[in-house]
Order: C-alpha cells, then sequence, then structure tokens
C-alpha cells in the first residue's frame, strides 16, 4: 500500500514508490520482532545484517557510483518508515548517514574513491565523535599520532551510536598540534573495543555508549582535517532524530488503533457496546494519529530546505549556499520543538485509548514514550526556541557546528 493511500500524504518524489518498494519487506520483517527485542533486550544484529543485504545504507550514493540516488527528502521518508519499524534501528544508523553525506559532499577525489565503493557495498559506518567528563568542548581528548605512513589512535569515547553494528568507525580526535581530525578505522581492528553500557531509558538497543581505542592503526587517507564537512551537518544529524520521532508516532497510531480494533471489554459508562465504536475512543485514536500525520509533514518540509542546502553547495556560490545553510537550519529548528511535543503528546494520550491493560510490559507500548524522551533530550530543544526567535527578532543566523563538553 502507497504512502498516500495509507493517509501519510504525498510521497517526496515521483519515483519514491519503486524506491522504497526495494525496502518496505525488511522493515515489516523488522517491525515483526521489535516487541520482542526490546523485552529480552536483544540486540538488533540480525535485523542491521537484513539492510545491509539490501545496501539500505547505500541510498544517498549517487547511482553513477552503484548507489540508490536518494535526495534527502526521500532519505528522510525512508527513515520515518524504518523506525515505525524500529526507532532503535534508525538512530543506530544515524552515524553512518551523517558519514555517507560527508563522502558525497567531499571535493577529495581520493576520499570519494576510497569510500563510495565501500558504501555502495553496503558498508557501515559508526560514530565516535563525543567525549564526557573532562572533555573540551573546543577540543578532543582522543589523540592521534604519527607512525610512520599511518597514525595510532588512542582515547576513550560515549555516544557511540551504530558503532557495536558497524563495520568502521568514524572517530573524533587531536592531532599532535592540537588540530581537529576525523579518523575512520575498523570496526575489528586491534585496540578497538566497543562495550554496550548505553544505560539510558529509551532507545535501550542502540548501543550508544562507550568505545575505547587502544594504540588503533588508522591507514593512510583514513585521517582527514575536521574541516570542510557539510555546512548544514547539524540541521542534518537533528532531522535523522525528527524523523525518527515522526516514526515513533506512526508506530504508536497504528498500535494504538489495532488494539482498540481487538478490544472486548467496555466500561459500564462508555459510549458504546465496544472500544472501537465509542465516539470519544475514536476521537482520542485520531489524535494520535493526527499527530503522528503533522510530525511527518513538518519533517518532510524540513528535509527540502537541507535539499536546498545540498544542493547549494555545488553551484559555486558560497553566500547562497551559506544563506541556504542558515534557512536549513532554521527550518529544523523550527521544527524541534512543535514533532516532539506532538509526539511525546501522543505517546502518552494512546494509554488513554487502551485503559491499564495497556501498561502490560508484554506490550512494551511505554517504548514509544520513552524512545520519544530520550531522543528529544540529546540535542536539548530548549535552545531551539531562543535561535529561532533571535532570528524573527533580530535577523540573528543560527550558529554553525557545534559541540558539547567543558568551557
Amino acid at each position: 500500500m502507497s504512502q498516500i493511500e495509507q493517509g501519510w500524504g504525498a510521497d517526496p518524489s515521483p519515483q519514491y514508490e519503486d524506491l522504497a518498494s526495494r525496502f518496505r519487506p525488511v522493515f515489516q520483517r523488522i517491525r515483526e520482532g521489535a516487541v520482542q527485542r526490546e523485552r529480552e533486550r536483544k540486540l538488533p544484529l540480525e535485523q542491521i545484517q537484513w539492510l545491509k543485504a539490501v545496501r539500505f545504507g547505500a541510498l544517498r550514493v549517487p547511482a553513477a557510483n552503484s548507489g540508490h540516488g536518494a535526495s534527502l527528502p526521500e532519505l528522510v521518508n525512508l527513515l520515518i518508515e524504518l523506525s515505525a519499524a524500529d526507532s532503535n534501528i534508525t538512530q543506530g544508523l544515524r552515524g553512518h548517514f551523517g558519514f555517507a553525506e560527508d563522502i558525497i559532499n567531499s571535493t577529495s577525489p581520493e576520499r570519494r574513491s576510497l569510500w563510495l565503493p565501500r558504501l555502495a557495498e553496503g558498508d557501515i559506518v559508526g560514530n565516535a565523535w563525543t567525549e564526557i567528563g573532562d572533555a573540551s568542548v573546543s577540543g578532543f581528548s582522543t589523540k592521534a599520532t604519527r607512525d610512520g605512513d599511518g597514525w595510532r589512535l588512542n582515547g576513550a569515547k560515549y555516544y557511540t551510536t551504530g558503532s557495536y553494528y558497524a563495520d568502521w568507525i568514524d572517530v573524533g580526535a587531536s592531532d599532535e598540534h592540537g588540530n581537529g581530525v576525523g579518523a575512520t578505522v575498523a570496526r575489528d581492528a586491534p585496540g578497538v573495543l566497543v562495550v554496550d553500557d548505553w544505560d539510558g531509558f529509551g532507545q535501550t538497543l542502540t548501543v550508544s555508549g562507550s568505545a575505547t581505542f587502544a594504540d588503533v592503526p588508522v591507514a593512510p587517507g583514513h585521517l582527514v582535517p575536521d574541516e570542510g564537512r557539510p555546512k548544514y551537518f547539524p540541521a542534518f544529524f537533528q532531522i535523522v532524530h525528527l524523523a525518527t520521532l515522526a516514526g515513533i508516532a506512526r508506530a504508536a497510531a497504528a498500535d494504538a488503533a489495532e488494539l482498540v480494533a481487538a478490544r472486548r471489554r467496555t466500561y459500564s459508562h462508555a459510549n458504546g457496546p465496544s472500544a472501537a465504536q465509542d465516539p470519544q475512543v475514536l476521537q482520542t485514536i485520531g489524535r494520535v494519529r493526527s499527530a503522528a500525520y503533522a510530525a511527518g509533514a513538518v519533517t518532510l518540509r524540513a528535509a527540502q530546505a537541507l535539499q536546498r542546502a545540498y544542493d547549494a553547495h555545488f553551484a559555486g556560490n558560497e553566500a547562497a549556499e551559506d544563506a541556504a545553510v542558515a534557512i536549513a537550519e532554521l527550518e529544523v529548528s523550527q521544527s524541534l520543538t512543535v514533532v516532539s511535543d506532538l509526539v511525546l503528546s501522543a505517546t502518552t494520550l494512546l494509554f488513554d485509548a487502551l485503559g491499564a491493560s495497556a501498561t502490560s510490559r508484554s506490550l512494551s507500548l511505554d517504548r514509544y514514550w520513552r524512545n520519544a524522551r530520550t531522543l528529544t533530550s540529546h540535542n536539548p530543544r530548549i535552545y531551539k526556541d531562543r535561535i529561532v526567535g533571535d532570528f524573527a527578532v533580530n535577523g540573528t543566523r543560527p550558529p554553525p557546528q557545534w559541540r558539547i563538553g567543558l568551557p
């Protein structure tokens, strides 16, 4: 059934249904085991392999380089669909799609020739940039030091989402002169240790915990300066969260509707002989689904702004590119609080339609709110409203790339 037939709105492109048809059978298989994985805390290792088999990670790789050639709105819409199946997996692939976005924007022939074939074949790249504890906002304690023609990497990271499932890990570090660099190392290289110690109450299967790098070899060409990355990176990483939230809302709406349709018990003071015929219950389900619809629509609208920023990168007009990036960041910031409020409300409201039986651990319906709340806590949404207000009142452009750490 197409997206329009399901009532989720127009496709992001005329070719979207053909593109999505390659992955929807896998999404359905992923969704079928999502509750069991949640209850048993079973990592989706097999499910990641299913996605690798259909080269889902090659979505943004150009068709000329044997990828799927998806636009940013197409990517975002597919991430919404994947998130409706299992939001843990979408978040687990967030770093991968960021790395792929960096590569397709790169002007380095060497870097493109090194990584585009690997991405096209289905290789997955994890993320290891954030440091906790006494880490500085202006640099990394993780160090890359010269070793002949290559480098050696030493340090510790946290929030290494997706690295546990990856073939490669993209690591933020400082070189011998204190300059920021990005080092990409093999997941199974000697000295790499990724630990499943993420203790958040949501997105529990993302393995967003620790990774350590002890004298890890970095091959020549696998270390690049931490500059020249896409200017719209902050907006890109944030819109992946928005897509994940929109997918969570769709899944919550679908589960709530299915459970209401199957519900046989009713209350003596209800408005119908069954929940499926009770106008107030139907109204509640309608509100949950409408929130999911609006969250997806807002997210896809912001994805169009991101596509314009991507296109501007290759137009050769830096001022126009900067303007497009600023508007993309603004549109994503304007979307964040609205989408997160819609989804947090929907994932709470669904219990009003289902009664106390919906709190059964066997259903794991609480995971929708927990996952949404966790996602909206990563990049504090309180700052986004201020940024939007500053633009509206003073014309101030959103800030560029940001980091977290001690001042």
